[in-house]
């Protein structure tokens, strides 16, 4: 990249409404943020508890509730009570934590993504297409931010996490930002699905060698969906090779983040995040994809939108169902090889 560009981008990101737009985004995510996000520690949960808590989800949510797996659902409900770490959150404070979960995919219209893709796949000219012309809209829109396969589900770790991988090299520089925020959220959820039982956070890995789009609202949106979303889903970002754009991203992004999130990010030279990737992935070294200089090709499978061809009869390329089943296969394997989540961890 030449200094001419890295000069546009960084005057891209220091425009005086970009902080406002930071100013605004603060506020929203403190008032999202949780005192003890990240908080380690493991009381029992009963199984009429858990019951409890399940019931009043499914009355709230009906359509949803089934997301949040019993293991994530315990996760949230076993751990010290910020204002005592001494004991375990009361059901309640669980409650109002996985309500206000619930309640941000509602808002979002997390629960219809999967629906879009299935509408996109299929043709224009279907009776469900001709009787949707926004939601078709909504559907073309997202599958444009699929396309070009810059984030996709490929691998576990050792642990049992599936790996999210971002290619920032084949992002638009101007993205349709609702479009891009709805990608994130389908994909999210599809990798959530497909976890081994017991495992409940994901790893991602980001291609850095190009820099994100240089569009504020973009990465503040990210940033929001992942903090209201996503909560303690993340277990590590590590990003490589970092040059000064991604320092001025980062820069730009880490006064927004609560401070054990902002603790999850990992910004290494390349030899540094080889390293890491050896030891945390579930075949090592085998397992580092070409555009990372390793030997894994993931083009025969998330190819450049240029060389993709068309899954269905409309407009999306990106092989999406093919992912879910190539994830679901590898969780097969990483059970036989490992086992479940606590005798990996051992």
């Amino acid at each position: 990249m030449s200094k001419d560009e890295e000069t546009l981008i960084k005057d891209a990101l220091s425009k005086e409404d970009v902080n406002e737009e930071v100013k605004e985004a603060k506020s929203e995510i403190d008032a999202a943020e949780d005192d003890d996000e990240g908080v380690t520690g493991d009381f029992e949960v009963t199984k009429e508890e858990m019951s409890i808590i399940r019931a009043e989800l499914a009355c709230e949510f009906p359509e949803d509730y089934t997301y949040l797996s019993d293991a994530y659902v315990k996760s949230v409900a076993s751990k010290p009570y910020s204002k005592d770490p001494s004991i375990r959150r009361p059901i309640e404070y669980t409650m109002e934590k996985l309500t206000h979960v619930m309640e941000w995919r509602e808002e979002v219209g997390a629960p219809e993504m999967e629906t879009l893709i299935h509408l996109v796949n299929g043709s224009e000219y279907s009776d469900e297409a001709k009787e949707n012309p926004e939601k078709l809209v909504k559907a073309k829109a997202l599958a444009v931010s699929l396309n070009n396969a810059s984030l996709y589900w490929h691998g576990f770790t050792k642990e049992g996490k599936p790996v999210l991988w971002i290619r920032c090299g084949r992002k638009s520089w101007y993205p349709n930002v609702e479009a891009e925020v709805n990608a994130l959220i389908l994909i999210a959820d599809a990798g959530i699905k497909c976890m081994p039982e017991g495992v409940t956070d994901f790893v991602v890995i980001s291609d850095s060698n190009s820099p994100p789009p240089p569009v504020p609202s973009f990465l503040i949106n990210v940033l929001k969906a992942l903090v209201r979303g996503y909560p303690d889903r993340l277990n590590m970002l590590l990003t490589a090779p970092v040059g000064s754009i991604i320092q001025f991203v980062m820069n730009l992004l880490m006064p927004l983040m609560p401070g054990r999130l902002a603790g999850k990010f990992l910004l290494k030279d390349m030899d540094n995040a080889t390293e890491i990737m050896k030891d945390m992935l579930m075949n090592g070294e085998e397992d580092i994809p070409t555009f990372l200089g390793g030997t894994a090709d993931h083009d025969q499978y998330y190819p450049d939108e240029y060389y993709a061809k068309n899954q269905g009869e409309g407009s999306l390329k990106f092989d999406y169902f093919g992912m879910i089943e190539r994830l679901k296969e590898q969780a097969k394997i990483w059970e036989e090889k490992f086992g479940t989540k606590e005798e990996a961890e051992e």
